[in-house]
């Protein structure tokens, strides 16, 4: 056999054992007549010990290892002269007798530790390296150990995992897809799931009751630290239940899996939000409630005060305070308005207020308002002394709100208070049922065309459909969007109305979605589901900065593979047998 145990395994009440182990060369250390060398596995490292005095032959042929070489050992388990308290096997050492190389390595592009010289895309080229560290293999761990973990509870619970197909047809209603050629069918194309949103939604017309699937989705849209080309989804579709029967479900795997990972109990019940407080008083649909900084709303505290135009014509003007930064200098303000006058923010000018912590008042608005209407935001704000107010407007509320929030959690993260050892946990519900797309020039589905509305608002589908409540809901955690769903339409006329007030012609909801209104005519059941982005998840609890580091082999920012160098062009003869014309020459 390769290996008797692991490199990670034994310890001193082990000594005398005569052991195998096989492994890679973290390091090698010559000292005198003994050279050392860390043997490394997915367990762990152990020390291997060749003497020359023992056996010159031998402790010549260890003296030709390198990094990362892979080799196999044959010793007596001993006792450590020197032991190591940071290593699990540190008080031991293996008195090697035969070693074995069975792949040399060339000198690996960067090192293989856990503060390692690679950058990203380099350590992206070579992934199957950078896997070898142990601070990204665990992620990986963790991330095995919650699939385990959450598969073992649905189970429990009488969910049934089910396959859906991979090859399905395109919704042009949601994110762009993913589509595949078809070379049996020429013109013709599949796409890549989204997401088995319908599939699941079948599934429970079939009699299924309780769904889950852990399943790779596909979108076709800009990347950043928390998206991916492809992705995977916990996800999951239940009958005859309502939003508190699923909201009460998850939010009990969610506390197992907290106190399971990371041993935090997370409180019972947890904080259920309106979209629209939500939007109030963090200006987003995922707030991070890990600090303070709530909104307050200061246009009837301006209004009629002075003669400053900015705040006279806004719709909305709104505040945060950022407590003991009264000191900031000019040049961190100057910072702080660049920062919301970026396009991705897109503010025009950002107004402070410094209540210094001698009672002095020093502000960017001193010469259009008096001292007394500048108490007066001190008061409304609740303000302390040394604290600066930092102030956004606008003509469109809501944006305004968006432009806040990034500038609270700009201070958020300057000032620490979003450790990620804390986790705060709620749910988002009576979420709006339709977004107007300035795109499109018309509402479309702020989840999807499937959601059910708020039983209580379907009158105003007709007149006022940008005012119905969507029996929605989200779970969010420390700021991030972890998982969502909704209670599904399974009336077909109710469908039907959906559709027709997102603009579809009854040809065009026939051809895109028949599939479904038909099957709703045969006794659907009233049912729900939601899915968590397990990628998200297992990068929050591991306290990650991006999903990259918790997937085995990632896309850059670019989409790309680099280590694969995809995607890529088709030979020709591909491109003939699928019927597709590409001119490759063709100028940009």
């Amino acid at each position: 056999m390769y290996r008797t145990n692991t490199c990670g395994e034994l310890r001193l009440s082990d000594a005398g054992k005569e052991v195998t182990l096989a492994g890679w060369v973290q390091r090698l250390r010559k000292m005198g007549g003994m050279t050392f060398v860390d043997l490394r596995d997915r367990y762990g490292i152990t020390q291997l010990a060749f003497n020359e005095a023992v056996d010159k032959p031998l402790f010549e042929k260890a003296n030709t290892l390198g990094r990362e070489y892979c080799i196999q050992v044959k010793g007596t388990v001993s006792e450590r002269q020197s032991k190591n308290d940071k290593m699990p096997t540190g008080d031991i050492e293996i008195v090697a007798k035969e070693l074995n190389v069975l792949s040399p390595s060339l000198t690996p592009p960067f090192t293989i530790e856990d503060n390692t010289d690679g950058g990203d895309d380099l350590r992206m080229k070579y992934r199957y390296l950078d896997l070898r560290r142990t601070c990204v293999r665990k992620n990986l761990e963790l991330r095995h150990r919650m699939t385990i973990l959450i598969r073992n509870f649905l189970d429990a619970r009488q969910f049934m995992e089910i396959e859906t197909p991979m090859l399905i047809g395109s919704t042009p209603e949601g994110a762009r897809d993913f589509v595949v050629p078809s070379r049996m069918n020429p013109g013709q194309f599949y796409a890549l799931p989204q997401s088995p949103q319908t599939l699941k939604q079948l599934l429970m017309v079939a009699g299924m009751d309780r769904y889950f699937q852990i399943v790779k989705c596909f979108r076709d849209e800009d990347l950043r630290a928390d998206r991916q080309p492809e992705f995977t989804q916990v996800d999951c579709e239940m009958s005859f239940v309502d939003q508190e029967d699923v909201i009460g479900l998850f939010e009990e795997m969610c506390r197992m899996l907290f106190k399971e990972i990371r041993g935090v109990d997370l409180p019972k019940p947890l904080q259920q939000m309106t979209w629209a407080e939500a939007m109030r008083r963090f200006g987003s649909d995922k707030p991070d409630l890990r600090f303070g900084m709530e909104f307050v709303e200061l246009k009837d505290t301006f209004d009629g005060k002075g003669d400053f135009s900015v705040f006279n014509e806004a719709k909305y003007i709104g505040g945060i305070v950022v407590p003991g930064c009264a000191g900031y200098s000019r040049k961190q303000l100057n910072e702080l308005t660049d920062f919301v006058k970026r396009p991705q923010i897109g503010a025009k000018g950002l107004v402070y207020i410094k209540y210094n912590a001698d009672g002095t008042v020093k502000s960017s608005i001193d010469k259009f308002y008096s001292a007394e209407t500048l108490a007066e935001v001190k008061k409304v704000t609740g303000a302390n002394d040394g604290d600066l107010v930092l102030i956004l407007s606008g003509d469109n509320a809501n944006k305004t709100r968006v432009q806040l929030c990034s500038l609270r959690l700009e201070m958020g993260d300057r000032l620490g208070l979003r450790d990620k050892n804390t986790f705060k946990c709620l749910w988002i519900i009576d979420f709006p049922l339709f977004e107007w797309s300035d795109e499109e020039q018309r509402l479309m589905a702020t989840h999807h065309p499937f959601t059910m509305p708020n039983p209580d608002d379907i009158p105003l589908l007709d007149e006022h459909p940008e005012r119905v409540r969507a029996k929605a809901y989200d779970f969010v955690c420390n700021g991030i969007e972890v998982g969502g769903g909704s209670l599904r339409i399974h009336d077909t006329k109710l469908q039907e109305k959906m559709f027709e007030v997102l603009g579809f012609t009854p040809e065009r909801a026939e051809a895109q979605f028949g599939f479904l209104m038909n099957a709703f005519k045969y006794g659907a059941p009233p049912h729900a589901g939601l899915a968590f982005g397990l990628d998200r998840f297992v990068s929050i609890l591991a306290g990650l900065d991006s999903i990259r580091d918790c997937i085995a082999f990632p896309k850059n920012n670019s989409g790309r593979d680099v280590m694969l160098d995809a995607p890529a062009e088709l030979d020709q003869k591909q491109l003939d047998e699928l019927q597709i014309k590409v001119d490759l020459h063709q100028e940009n």
